[in-house]
């Protein structure tokens, strides 16, 4: 059989959706600029422009036009919602900065820049309803069979069950490892109905329209010879990698040349993401260091005046990608540690000086870290960096360790904002910062950068495991 491209399921859908995204647009500008009787300008052909392209390049960004079938209504509000309200700060910050004109501060744009995303997740909303609609009066069905009785095949299972309105009828489970009809899986809770012969049978007879294949990546025989068996039928055949297997860190599949290639092991922070989150740090930072500039002096001043030594403590950490990095801190302590051993601060540590005590308490000495992320060496939001010692004890214990230098250390993390501040003196500790700091690279968003942001600002920077 000759071997064709692996090509997006659903391009043309993706391109109609898009098509009619821009015209819900641009008609609800016309049709508001009709209503405040607005005269026709040459910004407005730029301003229509601009928000269209922005917010398709936000929307693409998001993987708003992903098939609607694996998607929950929830996420395409969020976004929407997301990629219009970006494409409106541009605009905005674009008028400011660099027309440094007046254009949006008017009641006809201010309505459409409210009216429009309204629109725009109404008509979403009402596709996915109709189709829900149709799809409960039997129209526009698939019935669906899973071959293996697999954690993934269950997991595969609950999806089509949660969201009825796609239309997948779920038919069974085929597995020739448990031939028993109606033997039930302990474990997955899965009710195998027939084997792969009697699967073939129901596909000829057009008992099946839909069979997905979620067997081990081991199983390729297996699969080979089952597909070549359902050749023979007109069902459609889905495979399944189960790639679960792996410890997958922001996974996702490239093409080249019609050949389909899926991340294990990948940074979230490649191409337009890697300019996104830079020009987070570099505002934010820029914006925060002009705040803090005057308590950092007072700091600093208490620093001199209650203990001798520098004002600042530079100590090696590892960074992105293993590199080494020298992290910045105000020197609370009466040594300055760097080397192949070094000895977390504990509970009544002596050497912890008294003013480093309060700055170490409250996250103050964590403050001159704004110069490293202004500086590219690390970020606002990632994986709080370890010491060189550390890293080298940890890596040997907890699976995965390192997989965290696949993005930048952070100020400030998922890890911190749910309680993995200060000391980790148990290897339980330890596993649990590994777990959020491996979460924040699977689901990294802008929008969770901003929300770790903000529950560091109102949980405070204090804990108490922090000496």
């Amino acid at each position: 059989m000759a071997q064709g491209k692996i090509r997006h399921y659903d391009s043309k859908i993706n391109a109609i959706s898009r098509l009619i995204d821009s015209a819900i647009i641009l008609v609800t500008f016309l049709a508001l600029m009709d209503l405040f009787a607005i005269e026709w300008q040459p910004k407005h052909v730029w301003s229509l422009l601009f928000s269209i392209i922005l917010f398709h390049f936000f929307a693409e960004s998001q993987d708003a036009y992903r098939s609607w079938r694996g998607t929950y209504l929830r996420e395409e509000v969020t976004a929407v919602l997301f990629s219009w309200g970006t494409s409106i700060l541009v605009l905005v910050a674009i008028e400011l900065i660099v027309i440094n004109e007046q254009t949006y501060a008017t009641p006809f744009i201010l309505i459409w820049f409210i009216a429009t995303p309204i629109e725009l997740i109404s008509w979403h909303a009402i596709v996915r309803m109709v189709l829900g609609i149709m799809r409960s009066k039997g129209l526009n069905t698939r019935r669906v069979a899973i071959v293996g009785a697999t954690e993934l095949g269950y997991r595969l299972e609950k999806s089509f069950n949660e969201m009825e309105w796609t239309g997948y009828r779920f038919s069974g489970f085929y597995d020739d490892r448990k031939p028993a009809p109606n033997r039930r899986l302990e474990e997955q809770q899965a009710t195998v109905i027939g084997s792969i012969e009697e699967l073939i049978a129901d596909c000829r007879s057009g008992k099946i329209d839909i069979v997905f294949i979620t067997l081990s990546l081991a199983a390729e025989a297996r699969i080979r010879l089952m597909t070549e068996k359902l050749a023979d039928t007109t069902a459609s055949v889905y495979l399944v990698p189960d790639l679960f297997t792996f410890n997958l860190l922001n996974s996702r599949w490239v093409d080249y040349q019609g050949i389909t290639a899926i991340s294990i092991y990948e940074t979230p922070f490649a191409g337009i993401d890697s300019a996104i989150k830079r020009i987070e740090d570099v505002v934010l930072s820029f914006l925060i260091l002009c705040i803090i500039a005057i308590p950092m002096l007072f700091i600093a001043i208490g620093i001199k005046a209650t203990s001798k030594g520098p004002v600042f403590f530079k100590q090696t950490r590892y960074g992105m990608d293993g590199g080494k990095i020298k992290v910045w801190k105000f020197r609370t302590m009466t040594v300055a540690e760097d080397g192949d051993k070094v000895v977390q601060a504990k509970k009544n540590d002596q050497r912890v000086t008294n003013f480093g005590k309060i700055l170490r308490r409250t996250s103050l000495d964590e403050l001159p870290q704004f110069f490293n992320s202004l500086g590219g060496s690390m970020s606002i939001v990632g994986p709080r960096p370890h010491a060189v010692a550390h890293n080298e004890e940890y890596r040997a214990k907890i699976q995965g360790y390192m997989l965290r230098h696949k993005v930048k250390p952070g100020i400030t993390g998922l890890a911190q904002i749910n309680g993995f501040r200060g000391e980790t003196d148990t290897l339980d500790k330890m596993e649990g910062r590994i777990k959020y700091d491996l979460q924040y690279i699977q689901t990294w968003t802008l929008l969770l950068d901003l929300k770790i942001i903000l529950l560091t600002i109102t949980r405070g920077f204090v804990g108490k495991d922090v000496y």
